[in-house]
Formats: structure tokens, sequence, C-alpha cells
């Protein structure tokens, strides 16, 4: 079955089109444990920019808005299940990949999970990680992190996350 997506203006107008999977929509989801650390995955070496390091994120599919997406990427590509987990908006840009806007929405999820309980989707991920904020800006000056504008912000947040939506 094609996953099929909404489209929006910059505005979040929602436009009266729709768009088959493979356009680039997106919403990106940090982990971050109560130590500090923020659980990071590598992308698999088939997929565009191949063996990089980076937060969860993905698609938002149609009927869905971008923490319902971010909930349902984190399940499908860590089996992990982030939907009771205090989080906040942290924020919100718009991105050109081959002359195809996306707006990207990123949120931060506070969860405790063990590693062991972490279930890689194989066609996604290649390998997780709990990594120290310094760990991230250290591969990410190395030029092996997946580049994303709220990273500074991720990494330093210090306001309240709130308490999880009832979706």
């Amino acid at each position: 079955m094609k996953e099929m997506w909404d489209l929006y203006d910059r505005n979040r107008k929602m436009l009266d089109r729709k768009v088959e999977r493979g356009t680039k929509l997106s919403d990106d989801a940090w982990i971050r444990n109560t130590e500090g650390k923020f659980l990071i995955s590598q992308r698999v070496e088939w997929k565009a920019h191949p063996l990089m390091w980076e937060c969860t994120g993905g698609s938002v599919l149609m009927n869905e808005d971008t923490y319902q997406g971010a909930i349902r990427e984190v399940k499908e590509e860590l089996g992990v299940d982030i939907s009771n987990a205090p989080y906040a908006f942290v924020g919100s840009t718009t991105r050109y990949f081959k002359n195809c806007p996306d707006i990207v929405d990123v949120y931060i999820f506070e969860l405790d999970v063990s590693i062991e309980n972490v279930i890689i989707q194989k066609e996604e991920v290649n390998d997780v990680k709990w990594m120290t904020k310094e760990e991230i800006m250290e591969i990410y000056n190395q030029g092996n992190f997946e580049t994303t504008k709220f990273i500074l912000e991720v990494l330093n947040f210090d306001r309240k996350l709130n308490n999880p939506k009832n979706i």
C-alpha cells in the first residue's frame, strides 16, 4: 500500500494536494535520557548520507501531525515507544532537497531505555548508541553527523518538558 502525505505551504496552510512517499517531508525526534545523553542512530550504508549519525526522524503521514509522526518514526526505526515520554517542541525550519522543500519540526523527548531494548529497523538503521553532547559535537565537527538546524538548541536544551499529549 502506498503511503500518501498531505502537502503544506511555508505558512503551514494545508494545500489541496497529496504526494506519494518519496517526497521529502520530515520530523526530527531527539531522545535524551535522565543522564543527559542522547539516543543517536546511524544510517544504513545504502541510503543517502550512508553511515552518518543522526537523531531519529522521518516523514509525517497523511492525517498525522508532526508530534504523532515523530512518535511513529521512533517506534518504527528503534522499536521504542515514546508516546508517554515528557517532550518539548524545539523549533521548525524549512529545508530544500533537490528543489523539494520540506518543513521539519524538531522535538526532544526524555526517556530512559536500555540499548538492549532498542530494536533497530534494519532497512533504516545500522547502529544505535547513547552519546553525550560532547561526543555528538565531535562527530558533527568531523562531518559524520547529519546536519540539523537545531543541533545546538537540542544539545543545550534546558526548558521544562511537557507531559505527553493525549493522541
